[in-house]
């Protein structure tokens, strides 16, 4: 299972493209914006840097939002509007409590969307400060948390996304502007039947994988993820039944590269990690704890060695650190070389000076 996971992930099997592999992953866990980036460059032929990635932001071929569960994802721009038409009702129901707390209603939603549609109108672009400025200014109060729970709330009903790279002397960018989704987004994709391309989709690059695993990946009821599985079914081959159908998907898969790397450093909240019920596949449960998700919730950056994780590393992206070298912490001594482990690491702090 672990070597068709590493094909279907792109890890053994890297796109030619950073667009290609973000469409190939459809959402790209990315709450932390380096290791976002890095996620998508890892599943990249040749020596990708962070400057690659940003780009792609800039020409508009990728987005930043909150796709599902809450959490933000990086993904193709053609994507995300159809992806919110599945995810984001169910997001805002799981946000009605927090914004009962903070006094955040319609009418209070609808003057923050009003103001932020006359600020982004015509092509222009905010950093996340400034955005507040303007909500500010036009009486809706963006205290303490209660900013983030707007801005969220404006992405979830596709007024807003995370756009071109906001520039940084001396360190890889840590911020993007917030443009009007209908503006910056220059084409849709609309599919025949959205839940069944959502379920395709994530076994394309999950699999093999199950319905279980789809309804925590999305968030989605499971009912509704085996409801996406039946709907998908002319375009799945089951290749297991334990303790439910596992699936990949049918038709050419992605060749493998016989140079791509056994041995590859990932980030946190990693795809090949993070997206399913059961974690056991990759990682051996002693070590699960070390890994994550902690009692604060981080899931930390992972060494796989032929699929297995075998430790864990550490790396600062502060200006004047991130070209620091990358720490290693190995669970296992022996499941890779010194050698295999040092290039793993020396590809990621290429891409992140580069």
């Amino acid at each position: 299972m672990r070597s068709e996971r590493l094909r279907s992930h792109r890890l053994s099997a890297p796109a030619r493209t950073i667009a290609e592999a973000a469409r190939h992953m459809l959402a790209t866990q990315a709450q932390e914006f380096w290791g976002g980036r890095w996620a998508v460059a890892a599943r990249t032929r040749g020596a990708m840097t962070v400057s690659d990635v940003d780009s792609a932001f800039d020409r508009g071929e990728i987005v930043r939002s909150w796709t599902m569960r809450g959490t933000i994802h990086l993904i193709p721009a053609e994507d995300l509007a159809w992806v919110l038409s599945i995810t984001a009702e169910r997001q805002r129901r799981q946000a009605a409590a927090v914004h009962r707390a903070e006094g955040i209603d319609g009418p209070e939603l609808e003057r923050a969307e009003s103001a932020a549609r006359a600020a982004l109108g015509g092509g222009n672009r905010l950093t996340r400060k400034e955005l507040f400025e303007v909500l500010e200014l036009a009486g809706v109060s963006t205290m303490k948390q209660r900013g983030y729970h707007l801005l969220v709330a404006l992405s979830l009903r596709g007024i807003v996304c995370q756009g071109p790279v906001v520039p940084r002397v001396g360190g890889p960018t840590r911020e993007q502007y917030i443009v009007l989704a209908d503006e910056w987004i220059r084409g849709s994709a609309a599919p025949a039947d959205p839940l069944a391309e959502f379920f395709a989709r994530f076994i394309q690059s999950h699999g093999p994988a199950g319905a279980r695993d789809f309804s925590w990946w999305t968030g989605l009821p499971l009912g509704m993820a085996r409801a996406a599985a039946e709907a998908a079914s002319a375009r799945l081959v089951v290749v297991g039944d334990e303790p439910e159908p596992q699936y990949v998907l049918a038709g050419a898969r992605p060749r493998r590269d016989p140079t791509a790397a056994d041995v590859v450093a990932l980030p946190p909240f990693e795809e090949y990690y993070l997206s399913y019920v059961d974690r056991t596949v990759p990682c051996a449960p002693e070590f699960l704890t070390a890994v994550g998700p902690s009692m604060n919730g981080i899931v930390r950056p992972i060494l796989v060695a032929r699929g297995e994780i075998v430790g864990v590393w550490t790396h600062s992206v502060a200006v004047g650190r991130h070209a620091d070298d990358p720490i290693p912490e190995l669970f296992a001594p022996g499941a890779a070389t010194d050698a295999e482990i040092s290039a793993a690491l020396a590809r990621y702090r290429a891409f992140i000076t580069g």
